[in-house]
């Protein structure tokens, strides 16, 4: 009876029970997406999600399946992408990059601590 005082009580109260996204990222590891604005996709054949933390600069895209991290990216270039006529286009020509050093490759960039 106690207990069901307290579920009662606390459901009243507007508690609720959150559970944080972790998502695995190529190159970086496993990554909670508390800190980030997700937006998903629905408008391109091979990009499914994009998610940017401002305040760090970094943005995750998700592409077909799997999580790609891009580092030290300007706010500007990322609502660029998503404004995008076509966002598999512009992700080529100015996120992406050629070879292995793309401009914003965490590889080569500063990557944040979470």
């Amino acid at each position: 009876m106690f207990r069901f005082a307290i579920l009662i009580t606390a459901s009243l109260a507007g508690a609720t029970c959150a559970t944080a996204e972790i998502i695995d990222v190529k190159y970086f590891g496993k990554l909670d997406l508390t800190p980030f604005a997700c937006t998903d996709i629905s408008r391109s054949s091979f990009i499914n999600r994009a998610c940017y933390d401002k305040s760090q600069h970094f943005m995750i895209v998700q592409l077909r399946s799997v999580y790609y991290p891009y580092c030290e990216m300007p706010a500007a270039t990322f609502e660029a992408f998503l404004a995008a006529p076509s966002m598999g286009q512009y992700y080529n020509a100015n996120i992406k990059g050629s070879g292995s050093d793309g401009p914003f490759d965490c590889r080569t960039h500063r990557a944040p601590n979470y």
